[in-house]
């Protein structure tokens, strides 16, 4: 049985429907990724996981436990971080480690082993009131109170918002070394390159799911040539681009455009086309899973 099954679950808040008909499902022991922007309804499937919310319609199970029925013994079997620093900003670093502990019956001393990799880097900080932390330490200690009780099932809800890119590789390597463990984890980010760090991804929009795979089976499921194209005037392109012959799909991707070519493109037409722009560039570009997902986004 895998630790995770999502069967056709649906949310609506009002006239919005959050999740439409959601099903995967999360094999023990994986890191699985929800991939999406805001919106996307990632954090209510996370809610609904956690047995802080019902469901309108649907099922899933966490560690085998139904999420209506059984939401006791889910509760005492996961690690629930949330988007937002969700501690007691007036407590210590210690003293909020304590409380949580305290809350599943269990010490510190306890799970030190399983929490040390993490909570090593902030201890020396322990008397700190948590309100106090930069954004990656509290990151650590939010981790380290979801781990404390030594959960199964590990959800993770956008936990690199707002944290420096070296606190971001940092998290991830944490999160390996806690699936070395055997900890199941299902973590969600809007960040298209921490999708690479995950065994499998699921790419989520408007409360929808576009396609599950590896990583690596995203992007190979992209096919059509694609190049990236650059000028002085970036804007002007776009938008001349867009009405040429042959391209099926351009947009902004970092510091050049993404054009997505048609079986009738041609690269001397095009250039040919565009030669009064100045400082015009265009090369063959390789994949991403956010090409990926802006091609399944428009389907």
């Amino acid at each position: 049985m895998a630790a995770i099954e999502v069967h056709n679950l649906s949310k609506c808040y009002g006239g919005v429907r959050a999740l439409d008909s959601v099903s995967f499902a999360v094999e023990r022991g994986e890191l699985f990724g929800l991939i999406g922007p805001d919106g996307a309804g990632k954090t209510t499937l996370f809610r609904l996981l956690a047995t802080l919310l019902n469901a309108d319609e649907g099922v899933a199970t966490v560690d085998g436990f139904d999420i209506k029925s059984d939401y006791r013994a889910i509760r005492s079997r996961v690690g629930y971080m949330p988007g937002r620093f969700s501690l007691y900003p007036d407590l210590s670093v210690e003293e909020n480690l304590r409380f949580f502990a305290a809350l599943f019956g269990v010490t510190i001393e306890e799970s030190y082993d399983l929490i040390a990799p993490i909570y090593k880097q902030i201890e020396p900080f322990r008397t700190r009131r948590a309100g106090k932390l930069s954004g990656g330490m509290k990151q650590k200690l939010a981790l380290s109170c979801a781990l404390i009780h030594r959960p199964s099932v590990l959800f993770l809800d956008e936990p690199t918002t707002g944290v420096d890119a070296v606190s971001r590789s940092e998290f991830w390597d944490m999160l390996a070394g806690l699936k070395k463990r055997g900890i199941t984890i299902l973590v969600s980010t809007p960040y298209m390159d921490e999708a690479s760090r995950c065994d499998r991804i699921a790419l989520c929009n408007e409360g929808h799911i576009l396609g599950i795979d590896t990583p690596e089976g995203i992007v190979r499921g992209f096919d059509k040539k694609l190049y990236g194209i650059g000028a002085k005037n970036m804007y002007a392109l776009l938008e001349r681009a867009r009405r040429a012959d042959g391209v099926e799909d351009c947009y902004p991707f970092g510091e050049k455009h993404h054009l997505v070519a048609d079986e009738g493109f041609d690269k001397g037409r095009f250039k040919a086309l565009l030669s009064d722009v100045e400082g015009l560039e265009i090369v063959e570009a390789e994949p991403t899973i956010e090409d990926m997902f802006i091609k399944l986004m428009k389907r």
